[in-house]
């Protein structure tokens, strides 16, 4: 199938409205030509290198170091709710399936293998690379709990049941593999839910709330400690991610704005009223963040601050 390469355009009425009023300078949209998408339209986002990929109902979108998009084939095996990438694996981009399963590319999404043999038939909510060891991913099934492939996505092996959170069990909305030490000889997998963040030692004993010390602490204490400043309570996590050349530092998008943690979720402040169903941090720079909401996609270069509107889709 011949690409449609779309190239810089006139920046759109409504564009350069919102880039007004969300942040500084100038506001650049190089995908006008893009038809806005139903605001109920899932959506995902991944850095894969300085390029990005865009997925937003049957549309996949990908976006090289420059400004110019490319409309990709369309996936056949469903929509794409959620995608990972790892910085040692350049060219390598998975999604999650509604329809149940996962599809890897390694050509920048161009081409897709289906990767979900063995998985319930039940939509991926949310997926993630382990940061140490990119081979390795984590997928969210609705209704069921937490699956690892330990080869790419070619076997899976159950590891976690859903976690319990006010008085019900919680579908993931999100995850992030965290490279920060648990205290229990691994590194941290965190998760968003329709109420709230938690996480859970790679080692899978059990959810923990976030809260400063390690697993190890938790356990001895018998009691969570508090965390200082945390996320709203009762607000669905859209999105949740961890910043792979600064791991401690988290990005949250929620009904209320984008949030950020400099110390792995224990303090969380509001950067930007900005409301995003999708989120992703370039992989070398920290404050680099890209966003999918209603109005496109926007960029911002400090953090969530101020915002660029790059694609109108």
């Amino acid at each position: 199938m011949k690409k449609n390469t779309i190239v810089a355009g006139p920046v759109s009425r409504r564009a350069l409205l919102h880039g007004l009023v969300v942040g500084a300078g100038f506001c650049l949209l190089p995908a006008t030509a893009f038809a806005a998408a139903n605001k109920s339209t899932s959506s995902a986002i991944a850095f894969y290198g300085n390029a990005l990929i865009v997925a937003r109902g049957s549309a996949l979108l990908y976006r090289d170091g420059g400004q110019n998009w490319t409309a990709l084939p369309e996936m056949s095996a469903g929509t794409i709710l959620t995608l990972a990438t790892h910085l040692e694996r350049p060219d390598r981009i998975i999604g999650g399936l509604d329809a149940g399963g996962v599809v890897l590319s390694v050509d920048g999404g161009k081409s897709w293998n289906v990767r979900g043999q063995g998985l319930p038939e039940a939509a991926v909510t949310a997926i993630t690379t382990a940061a140490t060891t990119p081979d390795t991913i984590y997928a969210a099934i609705r209704g069921d709990g937490l699956w690892q492939s330990d080869d790419v996505g070619q076997s899976w092996t159950f590891v976690m049941d859903r976690p319990w959170l006010m008085d019900a069990e919680r579908d993931l909305t999100a995850l992030s593999s965290v490279d920060l030490a648990t205290g229990m000889g691994g590194i941290w997998l965190y998760a968003g839910t329709d109420i709230a963040v938690t996480r859970v030692p790679d080692c899978f004993c059990r959810w923990q709330d976030v809260e400063p010390g390690d697993a190890m602490d938790a356990l001895a204490s018998g009691k969570p400690a508090p965390s200082k400043a945390p996320l709203p309570e009762g607000e669905p996590v859209n999105a949740l991610v961890s910043a792979a050349s600064q791991p401690a530092t988290l990005y949250a998008a929620l009904p209320s704005g984008i949030w950020h943690s400099q110390d792995a979720g224990v303090i969380w402040l509001k950067r930007s009223e900005v409301i995003a169903t999708a989120l992703a941090v370039h992989p070398l720079r920290a404050d680099d963040l890209a966003i999918v909401n209603d109005d496109g996609v926007l960029q911002s270069p400090d953090g969530g601050r101020t915002w660029t509107a790059i694609a109108n889709i």
